[in-house]
């Protein structure tokens, strides 16, 4: 990370403390109050990108735009989970067709990225479908109150059951793999309610068979060109998985995404496409024994250009495809997902500079491994994924 990233990013930390708290009313109901936080991630010269998250603190919300004011120079470039507009300082951020409702004590959150001169303030006020913010829940007018009619008591709505997100993958998944490398799966819990735990067991440099077996996996390969193993004991992280007791229960979710480190063409990390295949149906059948559900996601892509388009460039996706269609298990293709996205965010074509720019801020200093900010961004692409393929842990979704 450059020097001009590390200045930026501690020039946030003040930035980010800042919360705005506003109120806005909602037609014939209660006011409805809410707090926004507007957090600068990452500043380099000429640019920055913002977290924006809205918690509602009064009644839900059907259909929501907020508003601001930028100062002079400030503008917004790029835009995730909100379609924001601009005209001259005034900024708007309206919500997309999965986020339109937000629930009471619910949050909403979306991200940008901008372009600056002169000086990048937090902008000084917020209004919310257009009223002003004020910072606390106001009272609505009183109405005549109808005479009640009796009704039967409803049912109360049961909470969703306590369950646990499990992951398993490499670097672009692990919770870090650097200084200032961070995978999708480190981001995935601020997605999800408190109802779900995510244990993230991905680790850099694995291969769907280095990650089942470790050091078991020799340098040796067979006649079949496969590398040896010198024992089938797993690893203790698939063990701990597998644990009866405290491992994997009904209900649980199991997310699996390996291919990049797979096509090595030398021992321990090589994996052939039928061994791939093997060991992908060897994970789902496990959780699927133990009555979790498996989702296969295949190799997020990294960031290569022709011209100004950014192109496919993992293997092994048409074996998770294969695997998925054999065991009836969903797969998110997050290698087409990863990619479109780039091409929305116009990364290409690039000058090779990973330190700066809005490249700089996603990626680390390679073409490959994510900042938090970018990793924040592939995690939503998961989410939207399970929301869009109406996967039954979309309850868990915030």
């Amino acid at each position: 990370m450059s020097m001009v990233r590390r200045l930026a990013a501690a020039a946030v930390a003040v930035l980010c403390g800042a919360s705005a708290l506003v109120a806005a009313s909602s037609a014939g109901a209660a006011t409805t109050g809410c707090a926004v936080t507007y957090k600068i991630t990452s500043q380099w010269p000429g640019g920055f990108g913002v977290d924006v998250t809205v918690t509602n603190l009064g009644d839900a919300v059907d259909g929501w735009t907020l508003a601001w004011t930028f100062g002079t120079g400030q503008s917004v470039t790029q835009a995730w989970n909100a379609v924001v507009a601009q005209t001259g300082t005034d900024v708007t951020a309206g919500n997309v067709g999965y986020n339109r409702t937000i629930a009471a004590g619910g949050s909403v959150a979306f991200g940008f990225n901008g372009a600056w001169s002169g000086a990048n303030p937090v902008p000084a006020s917020f209004a919310l479908n257009g009223t002003t913010c004020t910072g606390a829940p106001g009272t609505a007018s009183p109405t005549p109150t109808p005479t009640p009619t009796p009704t039967p008591t409803p049912t109360p709505t049961p909470a969703p059951d306590e369950i646990t997100v499990w992951l398993a993958g490499d670097s672009t998944v692990a919770n870090s793999s650097g200084s200032n490398i961070v995978g999708w799966g480190r981001e995935l819990a601020s997605y999800l309610t408190t109802d779900a735990t995510v244990v993230n067991s991905a680790v850099g440099g694995r291969s769907v068979q280095t990650w089942l077996y470790e050091s078991a996996v020799t340098s040796s390969q067979n006649s079949a060109g496969e590398c040896v193993l010198s024992s089938t004991a797993y690893a203790a992280r698939w063990q701990a998985m597998l644990n009866s007791a405290t491992g994997m229960q009904a209900g649980d979710y199991l997310f699996i995404q390996f291919g990049i480190n797979d096509g090595s063409p030398t021992c321990p990390r090589h994996v052939g496409s039928a061994r791939y295949r093997e060991l992908l149906t060897t994970m789902v059948h496990a959780a699927q024994q133990r009555g979790a559900h498996p989702v296969l996601v295949t190799p997020v892509a990294a960031l290569t250009c022709s011209g100004s388009t950014a192109t496919p460039n993992r293997g092994f996706v048409s074996e998770t495809f294969a695997v998925g269609t054999a065991t009836g298990a969903p797969v998110i293709d997050l290698h087409k997902l990863s990619y479109t996205l780039y091409n929305s965010l116009r990364f290409c074509p690039f000058d090779g500079d990973y330190t700066s720019g809005p490249v700089g801020a996603f990626f680390a200093n390679d073409h490959t491994h994510f900042e938090a900010a970018g990793a924040r961004q592939i995690a939503g692409l998961v989410t939207t994924a399970v929301r869009d393929q109406r996967l039954p842990l979309t309850a868990y979704l915030r």
